[in-house]
């Protein structure tokens, strides 16, 4: 029962970037701007509140320096998919190259440590929160450790992500914001004729995006590491954009898809190297590959079934 709430409490942890970045591309693609820049923003946010705690040594300043740095780049991929009509995609590349490049351009520059920042302290993150009765609730059976040792203990960002779930799902649904970001997504032209503004909707869609995406850096730099490392995001941007396609853009879905990858990279961390009966050692390479051929078979065998925003990826031009 340990090892199991143990094994779930890592799931938990390392499904946070992924959630955040995959709603952060929902409000994107659901507006009809396709986002492979989650990666840059999420890079660019990391190095941001990283950098920022680090010279600071306050977490939430460097966790405003993330999102603020992430909405830069947010805004410069609006501007190009949007404003300018550009290609969504290659302005997605291109964000992704401009903050790999700058984060650790601006580090050596700054720290002097190859790309890194300083090891953070403590008092620079953002550390584990016990709920309340935790520790008194926890000799009681099975209902105890999950609440004490799963639910609780995590930090601050770990909840604001699961909480951005309902949130998110009120907001696209329940809201005429939301009916109208999902009605720009699909068919924009119409949109227009009722009298409702598909550029200003588009952009909004993608400062939400923005902000997620600092969120998200800024968790893996200074909540669940203790500082900036060069390429930190490792591709976790592209496995968010797969638990998206496979989730079929909806919310509650992105959070399952996401603790789907949190899982694999788990048993990654937990199994590497350890010996089964009969088999012998995990090669660490094969745990360390799982989430990644995980979104390569999930691509290959769900993306014809999941159908995205009709007006995905296409630039709308007003009609006169």
């Amino acid at each position: 029962m340990d090892l199991f709430i143990q094994l779930l409490d890592t799931t938990v942890r390392l499904s946070v970037p992924l959630l955040l970045a995959a709603l952060a591309g929902l409000y994107s693609e659901r507006s009809g701007i396709f986002d492979i820049g989650l990666e840059g923003k999420m890079l660019g946010g990391a190095f941001g509140a990283a950098a920022v705690a680090s010279l600071t040594g306050s977490a939430w300043l460097g966790l405003v320096t993330g999102i603020g740095v992430a909405m830069v780049l947010a805004m410069i991929h609006a501007f190009a998919s949007i404003t300018a009509r550009g290609n969504q995609i290659v302005s997605g590349v291109a964000i992704n190259f401009i903050a790999a490049g700058l984060a650790v351009l601006l580090g050596q520059s700054w720290f002097g440590l190859g790309g890194q920042t300083p090891q953070l302290p403590n008092s620079a993150r953002f550390t584990p929160i016990e709920l309340p009765f935790a520790e008194a609730l926890s000799g009681v059976p099975v209902l105890g450790p999950i609440y004490s040792d799963l639910i609780s203990g995590h930090n601050v960002l770990v909840y604001f992500a699961f909480v951005m779930v309902p949130v998110t799902w009120w907001v696209l649904f329940r809201t005429r914001f939301g009916l109208r970001l999902r009605a720009v997504g699909e068919n924009p032209a119409a949109v227009d004729t009722a009298g409702i503004s598909v550029v200003w909707a588009r952009y909004r869609a993608l400062m939400i995006t923005g902000v997620l995406c600092g969120v998200a850096g800024s968790y893996l730099a200074v909540a669940q590491s203790a500082g900036f490392g060069r390429d930190m995001t490792a591709g976790k941007g592209f496995i968010a954009l797969a638990a998206l396609i496979f989730a079929k853009w909806k919310p509650v879905n992105v959070m399952f898809a996401a603790l789907l990858f949190g899982f694999l990279e788990a048993l990654d961390i937990r199994f590497q190297g350890v010996e089964i009966p009969g088999i012998g050692a995990i090669p660490v390479q094969l745990m360390q590959a799982l989430p990644y051929i995980l979104t390569v078979v999930l691509l290959a065998g769900f993306i014809g079934k999941a159908i995205p925003p009709k007006a995905g990826g296409v630039p709308y031009v007003k009609e006169r």
